[in-house]
């Protein structure tokens, strides 16, 4: 394994601890790319105003459901195009990518309707007010013109990760994020000739970047490469391999869709106790929180290719050591992010939201410190997860994220809400009136349970999950041909 190249023969017989490290640096790179595909948006729209971040904050939610749906297809081709890879089945692993990428933009092309004829509704669900919720909704609906492309390119790009090329989703997003960072201050602010367009500005460069990304992720299958090139002839149509995505990438959407739908209502509690404060402190600490989780999805997604690889070439001892050094490094690295948060909220605060009212200011700083307690658990949990992904039992996913959530972080968050005004079936209904607070604290308190509680079910579990993992990814390869 030489600089940041990494083969098959690496993932499965090379040393754990720095093949792990070359596969994740670039998925790293990427992430934190991605996420500044976000951030830019923050970054400029704090410069027109506090009520034009509260917006895209309050679309945050509903975009990462989005994602959420299509992960169903962008997921399902990772697991699965690693297992094929594992078990030498390359033919098999490129017909899935193909596969998974008329499945992303079908269920794209699904959402997209739904926005068009929801969108006003959902955001007034979310009980924006009547300056906030016009400019969500404008932003809302320019993205999701957009939105079949970029789960498209998800698709593909996940594809790559399986295969164990993540350099090649690193070129993908730095194209994407680059036509975005170009495009933000000019769209949003406006320059000579060209209209000062806010939050549809940010929109419409953030979707002409997933445009021009896809365009890269096309080039890029299409060429030579070493890993995952397509042909013609791979690009055959397969209900089984749609069936089997499907199979494997819902309920990892059930995950996905368990977390999104609860910040929809925490969301809607912010909203109600905060105001526009409050949802910019929360607009604020997800962005970050979303940079400071670059390491541990990085760590995560090449943890999910390393097992899924180890369980076709049948090595479960090998995916093991993978989850364990994966933890280890992951967890650290969040913990060391964290203390950097919690010595500088407020520098983070006026970084990217220099127009925060003293109110938005102070709640911003509180909100950042609170959640960097939590960042060791997060990167735990994320490697966590992706071993039981890795290993096809997506399942396990979907039910930690539904307790973590609606379990856990939903109940202690509704605490902020008032005193109960409403009365149903001769019981009062309401909350503790705890105010803003309880939901800063509701969201680190759940990420550090999370971590515990999957902890102990993978020391329990491991051994036969790999084991019977690899059993039926061998199944699955001599089924493919």
């Amino acid at each position: 394994m030489g600089g940041l190249d990494v083969s098959s023969d690496d993932i499965t017989g090379g040393p754990i601890a720095p093949t792990l490290v070359a596969l994740a640096l670039p998925l790293l790179a990427q992430n934190l790319v991605h996420v500044l595909n976000q951030l830019i948006d923050t970054f400029w729209l704090g410069r027109v105003g506090e009520n034009a971040v509260a917006a895209v904050g309050l679309n945050f939610p509903l975009i990462a459901t989005m994602f959420g749906v299509t992960a169903t297809a962008a997921v399902g081709t990772q697991i699965l195009v690693a297992q094929r890879v594992g078990s030498a089945d390359e033919t098999g692993a490129r017909r899935l990518v193909f596969n998974g990428a008329v499945l992303s933009f079908a269920l794209g092309g699904a959402l997209l309707g739904v926005v068009f004829v929801f969108g006003a509704s959902l955001v007034r669900l979310l009980g924006a007010g009547p300056v906030v919720a016009p400019l969500s909704v404008a932003y809302l609906l320019v993205f999701a013109a957009f939105f079949p492309l970029a789960a498209t390119s998800d698709a593909i790009e996940r594809g790559f990760v399986g295969w164990g090329d993540t350099r090649a989703t690193l070129y993908i997003n730095l194209v994407m994020v680059g036509t975005n960072v170009v495009l933000d201050p000019l769209l949003i602010l406006g320059y000579r000739w060209i209209p000062a367009l806010g939050v549809e500005g940010a929109a419409l460069a953030t979707g002409i970047g997933y445009t021009v990304g896809l365009l890269a992720a096309l080039a890029l299958v299409a060429g030579r490469r070493d890993s995952l090139s397509l042909s013609v002839a791979d690009a055959r149509f397969s209900v089984a391999d749609i069936r089997e995505l499907v199979d494997i990438g819902a309920p990892v959407s059930g995950q996905r869709l368990a977390g999104q739908s609860a910040r929809v209502a925490i969301v809607g509690v912010v909203a109600t106790v905060g105001g526009a404060a409050g949802l910019a402190a929360y607009t604020v600490g997800a962005r970050v929180a979303t940079v400071a989780f670059v390491p541990a999805s990085g760590f995560g997604g090449a943890t999910q290719s390393m097992v899924g690889q180890n369980v076709g070439d049948d090595r479960p001892d090998r995916a093991h050591g993978t989850v364990r050094t994966g933890v280890a490094i992951a967890a650290g690295t969040l913990g060391a992010v964290g203390l950097l948060q919690w010595l500088f909220p407020g520098f983070l605060a006026t970084l990217f939201v220099p127009t925060l009212s003293p109110a938005g200011f102070d709640r911003t700083v509180d909100y950042l410190a609170i959640l960097a307690y939590g960042y060791p658990a997060m990167g735990a949990s994320a490697v966590l997860l992706a071993a039981f992904n890795g290993a096809s039992r997506t399942r396990t996913s979907f039910v930690v994220d539904l307790l973590k959530y609606w379990g856990v972080r939903i109940p202690a968050a509704a605490a902020a809400l008032p005193a109960a005004s409403v009365v149903i079936g001769g019981f009062a209904v309401g909350g503790l009136d705890w105010g803003i607070y309880a939901v800063f604290w509701a969201v680190t308190a759940s990420n550090v349970l999370a971590a515990v509680g999957l902890g102990g079910y993978y020391i329990w579990k491991w051994e036969p999950m790999f084991t019977n993992a690899a059993s039926e990814a061998a199944d699955g390869a001599a089924g493919s041909d």
